[in-house]
């Protein structure tokens, strides 16, 4: 008996030792593949910091490129009000001119030429205007480029 419960002691020893070797096998295994992944997610783990850092790189580019554009519209964009005053300006001032003028054609007008009524000077193009009559007086030939220059005015053509 003494020899026969040694020996089932010794068996179920082997027997764990073989389940043991067994479950170290399958451990190996696991952790081959655990370190093959880990290789794998170190390359991702690579790849992802350069592409963090050219994306920092283009960020930067970004934001310089749009400070610069910022900047030249804002500069564009005083200048193209500074230059809307300007001829905002400049379009009155022309509008009092051919007040005056119309004006100092009237006051020069000789009395018996008041009733006569003018033609308005209408012309085919905003630049070329009617050559004046050699009959008509200063006065008249002053009221009538007033006319024509009033006339291409409201026409939306060029003043001058």
């Amino acid at each position: 008996m003494n020899h026969s419960v040694g020996m089932m002691i010794e068996t179920l020893v082997a027997v764990l030792l073989l389940v043991t070797i067994g479950y170290c096998m399958l451990l190996n295994n696991r952790l081959k593949r655990l370190r093959s992944d880990e290789h794998s997610l170190k390359a991702v783990i690579a790849e992802l910091v350069t592409a963090t850092e050219i994306a920092e790189r283009a960020i930067g580019g970004l934001k310089h490129a749009v400070r610069d554009v910022n900047e030249n519209l804002g500069n564009q964009l005083t200048s193209a009000t500074q230059m809307s005053e300007n001829l905002k300006r400049q379009l009155s001032e022309c509008d009092q001119v051919v007040r005056r003028l119309s004006k100092i054609a009237i006051a020069a007008r000789p009395q018996g030429a008041a009733a006569e009524p003018e033609p308005p000077a209408r012309t085919a193009s905003p630049a070329a205007s009617p050559p004046p009559s050699p009959r008509l007086s200063s006065a008249k030939q002053v009221a009538a480029a007033a006319q024509a220059f009033s006339e291409r005015r409201r026409t939306g053509g060029l003043a001058a």
